[in-house]
């Protein structure tokens, strides 16, 4: 059964609320980057790490896909929570086998996630044997066997999941999709159907390719940037430093958000002196939107800046562009001026002044980014709201040009390089012959299982093997105890993993855990040093190169670890060269550059001081990859949420103490929480009007159409300044409230910022009923 409550290692009873803060980063952030990587990895591995971090000869930061600047680099090319992600890699704690020797597995399963990940870093294979208590040892050749026996034993290759997590470097997702393929599946669900899927398949649709358009380099020419969905000071910190570079050139920022998030109000830049002194503020206009109220904003806007043109004709609309790139405009300029502008008004809770303000600005500006994150992709109609920013930048001409474009900003550090390498469950047919010319081998072309998909298969027993290739599956996921159950469920569940986490413990029959090297970790084969690459969120690729001295001398390679794999289960008359791979990495690349679009004379070009930029059509010549052969305006119903009676509206979020679902600590102190997470974001006057007081225990309870329930408890009530109807709570501690079933339409993401709950008194365990 899954526990609602908090593990029994947290104790919330002394957590204390303060006002949130106006500015991030600033000398705080330095003092607690330092303090956090002294303390897990010493004074002299924090300066001879940090100071490699995002650096040219460096490795590439395990925390979010912020890309590097093209020409000068800081000293310190990082940010607070990226501090605390290679701290939290490079740690000097370890986990032994005598740690799973003392600590049973029903222990450790009663553990939370924030104190299994505080062990430190995995050092052995283990295993844990049908009816065992505790996890063993095992050496890799067996561990390698008993995967390869369970995997042949299946009735079918589909009987199989191999999850990736975004961490995985480009090699190791290119053999990952490779060994999959030739075993005959295409179930590869990864983390971005749960994240940016909504906009690839948005961006797909109405420009021919899933992702951003934009450089770093833009940022500087752009005269407005939106940021809509998106809390950048915690989720990708790096970027405010772009912004306020941006705001240096006089561009305007507006924020359209439901929380009035620090990093957008001000920014304290610690290697300037001005960030020192006093900092800067970023959004010139924050637009404090209702949660699922961004369908109806840009379609309002796009309103506005049709009867702009009107009034002006030639000023607004970019006719020769639309006319010569874009198809649809008439469906959609029919379309859009019906709507209704006061809906657009009760949709997102703007005034109608807000809404003529920000037409102005888009009216008058000749060089657009819209950047967007989590806050508009988990949303029901995440895509149809995404093709809607989109439509605002086709009208104005904003796609192909210098300081203009879409900017989906990816959260984990290679989730948009293991995508371009094949980590998908519906690779295009083109990818899927290359492969196969390549190779010699007959890839499958019925299309995979994605996350949400995979987790209804193992629920349903028709997938009895799961392999996780990274992250912590278990805290990702929706529907926490429907997630446990599917995996339980499984005949074999194994974690290709740094450290300990949830998914160790939510185990099927037999369970592997196989320890591999990180990021920040030298990797030496045969005495040479390997080298990875990674794509970051503008698709830039680059090295990244580990120096450290791994904890442990049994830890491999995630390359090793699939080509071992391949070895034991497709024998060594393969044609693929998976021994080859495993000891030298170039030859990975040259397979890379013979079968992924893009990746030509891979080897060289990424040796250069920048790597190298993908090729991206609609950026590069305004070339349109869609059926039309043009870019699409998009035609969409308007859909918002309306707040039921006595109801809230529920968006889960990070704490700025984490990075998806790893807890570096149990402070939020850009919001104000302090000693721990079980809190919900309320607007004080919701909390009166429900009858309770700041400070009170509730449980949660979403509720859903069907009749279900679902519900988490023990959380305290902050005020805070959220729309009315609106709340806000950390995840993974909120992940049960959301039903497996509740998806984005075209993109089957789970819904996490649309979750209709009531407030119900907590009653403590022995308390009178």
């Amino acid at each position: 059964m899954h526990r609602s409550g908090p593990g029994p290692d947290i104790d919330e009873s002394a957590l204390s609320v303060t006002p949130p803060k106006q500015q991030a980063a600033g000398l705080t952030a330095v003092a607690v980057s330092l303090t956090r990587s002294v303390a897990e990895m010493g004074v002299i591995r924090t300066a001879r790490t940090l100071a490699r971090v995002n650096q040219v000869h460096g490795f590439d930061c395990p925390g979010c896909a912020w890309p590097e600047p093209t020409g000068h680099r800081r000293p310190a090319e990082f940010c607070e929570n990226g501090a605390k992600a290679v701290a939290e890699e490079a740690t000097l704690r370890t986990v032994t086998p005598e740690f799973f020797a003392t600590h049973s597995i029903e222990e450790l399963d009663s553990k939370s996630g924030y104190w299994l990940g505080q062990q430190g870093r995995l050092t052995h294979p283990m295993v844990l044997r049908p009816g065992a208590t505790h996890y063993a040892p095992i050496e890799w050749a067996e561990a390698h066997r008993l995967i390869a026996d369970e995997l042949r034993a299946l009735a079918s290759p589909d009987e199989a999941v191999f999850y990736t997590s975004g961490r995985t470097a480009n090699e190791t997702a290119f053999l990952y999709q490779l060994l999959v393929r030739s075993f005959g599946t295409n179930n590869l669900p990864d983390c971005s159907n749960m994240c940016h899927e909504s906009s690839g398949t948005a961006l797909t649709s109405s420009i021919g390719i899933g992702k951003g358009s934009v450089s770093i380099d833009d940022f500087g020419l752009a005269d407005l940037i939106i940021v809509a969905g998106q809390n950048p000071g915690t989720n990708h910190p790096r970027m405010l430093t772009a912004l306020a570079d941006a705001k240096a050139n006089g561009t305007t920022v507006i924020a359209v958000n439901p929380l009035p998030e620090t990093g957008l109000l001000g920014f304290r830049d610690p290697q300037t002196v001005r960030g020192v002194t006093g900092g800067v503020a970023i959004a010139d206009d924050f637009l404090q939107i209702r949660l699922g109220g961004d369908l109806a904003l840009f379609q309002g806007l796009g309103r506005l800046l049709l009867e702009a043109e009107d009034r002006a004709p030639g000023t607004v609309v970019d006719r020769p562009f639309v006319d010569a790139h874009c198809a649809g405009f008439a469906d959609y300029d029919a379309h859009t001026r019906a709507v209704d502008l006061d809906t657009v008004a009760e949709a997102t809770g703007l005034t109608r002044a807000d809404l003529d303000r920000t037409a102005a600005r888009f009216a008058g500006a000749r060089r657009i980014i819209i950047c967007w994150a989590m806050g508009l992709t988990q949303q029901a109609h995440g895509v149809a709201t995404i093709e809607e920013a989109t439509n605002l930048l086709l009208l104005r001409g904003m796609i192909g040009k210098p300081g203009a474009g879409v900017c989906p900003v990816r959260g984990h550090s290679n989730v948009q390089g293991d995508r371009t390498m094949g980590i998908w469950e519906k690779m295009p047919a083109a990818f899927l012959d290359a492969l196969d010319r390549e190779f010699g081998i007959s890839s499958p072309r019925e299309h995979g299982l994605d996350t949400v998909a995979a987790i209804r298969a193992m629920r349903a027993g028709r997938a009895k093997v799961f392999v996780g290739m990274g992250g912590n599956f278990v805290s990702a996921t929706p529907d926490t105890e429907v997630t446990e159950a599917a995996l339980r469920g499984c005949r074999l569940t194994v974690q290709v993993s740094t450290k300990l986490n949830r998914s160790h413990v939510v185990h099927g029959r037999t369970a592997l855990i196989l320890p591999t090297l990180g990021r920040t970790d030298a990797d030496l084969r045969a005495g040479v040093k390997q080298q990875v690459s990674v794509e970051d969120s503008m698709s830039m690729v680059h090295l990244s190169t580990g120096r450290l001295q791994p904890v442990s001398e049994h830890l491999r390679s995630e390359v090793a670890i699939v080509c071992e794999l391949a070895l034991a289960l497709l024998g060594p008359d393969h044609p693929v060269p998976w021994a080859r791979y495993r000891d030298d990495y170039d030859r990975i690349r040259d397979a890379i550059a013979a079968v992924v679009p893009g990746c030509a004379d891979y080897n060289r070009r990424v040796r250069e001081r920048n790597g190298f930029v993908l090729p991206h059509p609609p950026r590069d010549a305004r070339e349109f990859r869609t059926a039309t052969g043009k870019a699409n305006f998009a035609v969409n119903e308007m859909h918002w949420l309306a707040v039921p009676p006595g109801r809230l509206i529920l968006q889960t979020l990070r704490s700025h103490d984490q990075y998806n679902t790893t807890i570096y600590g149990l402070d939020d102190r850009y919001r104000g929480v302090h000693g721990g997470r079980r809190v919900l974001l309320v607007h004080a006057a919701d909390i009166a009007e429900f009858g309770f007081a700041d400070g009170d225990l509730v449980d949660l309870v979403s509720e859903w159409t069907d009749g279900s329930e679902r519900r988490v408890t023990g959380f305290r009530l902050v005020a805070y300044p959220t729309p009315r109807g609106n709340a806000a709570a950390y995840y993974p501690e909120t992940n049960p409230l959301v039903p497996l079933e509740h998806v984005a339409a075209r993109s089957n993401t789970p819904v996490s910022k649309a979750v209709t709950i009531r407030l119900e008194p907590h009653v403590h365990v022995g308390a009178p009923s």
